[in-house]
């Protein structure tokens, strides 16, 4: 399963050498929440008329601009053939459409002196899941391909030729080594087939794309706010480690960070899960 395979690395345009001018430079490369929040901001940004289609043509051509500007400002190539998922997106990627991932809270732990929450153990059932495993130094690079990519499938290039629609939350899978102070290359970045699709899914034309049905698991979660990145995450990780009961019973150095909403959003909400073993 997605969780533990590793697959081959895509060949798009993600320069190391501008992912290391921006890290000396304390500029991140775009993330995947970068990604969706563009769409979002078009709404304020871009003014969308009825006059005709070539007013159409040109809002079309201006909201691929923005995206490669925004990419641009992240030291992120946004090639030319993400033009028509990126239209597809903002015509169809409204907030209210996107479908939350089903699971069942099994209770939470707070702290008692300040009722403050540690975690919530919830229980998420057999499901499947499009997978993009990429193998890049940093992990915002390889969160970048793999976004990209699951875009594409999202937006018509699949076997029904449909937009899928957005669920939430798109989730990266992450590994850490032995004393969690380093994340490893490997992120697999996976997006939750909709409900309707679950029993006849749609095919990847891209063959970077694995659909894997994912076992029915527990995690142990708690959400926090801000940017993701290496910093943060391993930050939230060793968090969460210190407050969970009997670290005998999750997995050790394979952790998944969950994001639900626009970056722009002061308050926006990320999770880190911790998976418990089988």
């Amino acid at each position: 399963m997605c969780l533990f395979k590793k697959f081959p690395t895509s060949q798009m345009e993600c320069q190391s050498q501008s992912a290391e001018r921006g890290r000396r430079s304390g500029r991140h490369l775009i993330s995947l929440e970068d990604l969706e929040s563009m769409t979002d901001n078009m709404d304020t940004e871009l003014v969308h008329s009825d006059n005709g289609e070539e007013e159409n043509e040109q809002d079309d051509s201006e909201l691929f601009t923005y995206w490669r500007d925004v990419g641009r400002r992240h030291l992120v190539d946004v090639p030319r053939d993400m033009e028509e998922p990126i239209q597809q997106m903002a015509r169809n990627n409204q907030s209210e459409d996107r479908q939350p991932v089903p699971f069942t809270s099994l209770g939470h732990k707070t702290r008692q002196q300040v009722d403050e929450p540690l975690y919530e153990k919830r229980q998420y059932e057999k499901a499947k899941w499009a997978c993009v495993t990429q193998n890049e130094p940093g992990y915002e690079q390889s969160i970048c391909k793999g976004f990209m990519k699951l875009m594409k499938y999202i937006c018509q290039q699949n076997s029904t030729g449909l937009f899928l629609g957005m669920t939430i939350p798109i989730v990266t899978i992450v590994h850490t080594n032995q004393n969690r102070s380093e994340l490893l290359p490997g992120v697999t970045t996976a997006y939750y087939i909709p409900t309707h699709f679950q029993h006849q899914v749609p095919q990847p034309f891209d063959a970077d794309i694995v659909i894997d049905e994912l076992p029915a698991r527990i995690i142990y979660t708690r959400s926090f706010n801000g940017i993701t990145n290496e910093d943060s995450i391993l930050q939230e990780i060793n968090r969460l480690a210190e407050d969970l009961d009997s670290p005998e019973l999750y997995l050790q150095d394979t952790f998944i960070v969950a994001g639900y909403n626009n970056p722009a959003d002061p308050n926006r909400r990320n999770e880190i899960w911790f998976i418990q073993r089988p």
